[in-house]
């Protein structure tokens, strides 16, 4: 099956954010415009869609919102790059590799190897321990973090058996743009390349790539067990996906918004959290007794943790987050 072709609107086709228009009366709408890759069964287009109802909620003012679905406004790096510009895009979920740009730090959000299972995952979050990083995105990508959606468990699917560091060796594997995960998979002895997200499945198709990784929702959503059908339990990271709000529409909208998008922010992020983490394990349950993708023991995840731990300790230092990092691994 060919994969088909993600459709990317230039920039000026979205519908411009009316917070540049704030001067008219009060009583006229604004509209905030969102942008996801994916369709409304996703977990991170439901976060969104909380997010706009409770606005509606907190807010005693008529607002519009516009979630532009599907990637039909690109992908999660175009997406920063709008909210940074202040423009087309207002909020959206992404992933913190596409922050890299701006940021330095911000891949540290979601690193492999950070977290030891979901119970750390939701501890962390609970004593919001990235705030340094989330205070160092804002100031440096123009993006504020309102919310931490997430929670899914990532593994790798191939087009081959990979079950230990033997047989992942040399494995030819796509990997998100920040270059923590280039060097963290190849401490672990595979190859590993950045490719856009949409042209993932084509590149395994086409024999460029043999692998990826990715949790259960991605998996599903964008298909890859029909061309990567063999899951490696290897669990090596379980994500974070920042709500994200632009720091330009955020200064420009009038106060009791600002305080009903920080409140609604955080309520839909821990709503996305719990779909993404709630429903992991059964779509691969679903999956596999589908016939569509095999879950393979992986028995060597801590010997490749071994060998991914020097490596984020020294982008810990290098980003200046060794404190961060260490109450991470003490939480």
């Amino acid at each position: 099956m060919q994969r088909r072709t993600f459709v990317r609107a230039a920039a000026s086709s979205a519908a411009v954010s009316s917070f540049a228009f704030l001067g008219r009366a009060q009583a006229q709408a604004l509209t905030l415009n969102g942008a996801s890759q994916f369709n409304d069964d996703h977990p991170y287009t439901m976060a969104m869609q909380r997010f706009a109802d409770l606005i509606k909620r907190y807010y005693n003012q008529p607002v519009n919102f516009v979630i532009h679905k599907n990637s039909s406004l690109g992908l999660e790096k175009q997406y920063v790059e709008y909210m940074a510009a202040g423009r087309a895009v207002d909020f959206a979920v992404a992933s913190p590799a596409h922050m890299s740009t701006f940021s330095k730090a911000a891949p540290f959000i979601d690193a492999p190897f950070l977290f030891r299972d979901l119970a750390h995952w939701k501890k962390v979050l609970d004593q919001d321990l990235f705030k340094p990083i989330a205070d160092d995105i804002a100031k440096r990508a123009g993006v504020m973090l309102i919310g931490y959606g997430g929670g899914g468990v990532r593994n790798i699917f191939a087009n081959k058996v990979v079950s230990n560091l033997n047989e992942m060796r040399g494995l030819k594997v796509r990997v998100q743009g920040a270059p923590i995960w280039s060097k963290t998979f190849a401490a672990a002895g595979m190859a590993p390349t950045v490719i856009a997200y949409n042209e993932v499945y084509n590149a395994i198709q086409n024999g460029v790539i043999q692998a990826g990784e990715n949790e259960a929702a991605g998996v599903e959503q964008m298909k890859f067990y029909e061309v990567a059908p063999q899951l490696a339990m290897t669990q090596h990271a379980i994500t974070i996906r920042p709500l994200c709000f632009s720091v330009k529409t955020f200064a420009n909208l009038p106060k009791p918004l600002q305080d009903a998008v920080i409140r609604a922010g955080k309520e839909a992020g821990l709503y996305g959290g719990e779909l993404e983490s709630g429903s992991d394990g059964q779509r691969l349950e679903t999956l596999e007794k589908a016939g569509r993708l095999k879950r393979v023991t992986f028995t060597d995840r801590a010997g490749m943790k071994r060998l991914v731990d020097p490596v984020m300790a020294a982008y810990a230092k290098e980003i200046d987050a060794t404190a961060v990092h260490e109450k991470i691994l003490a939480a």
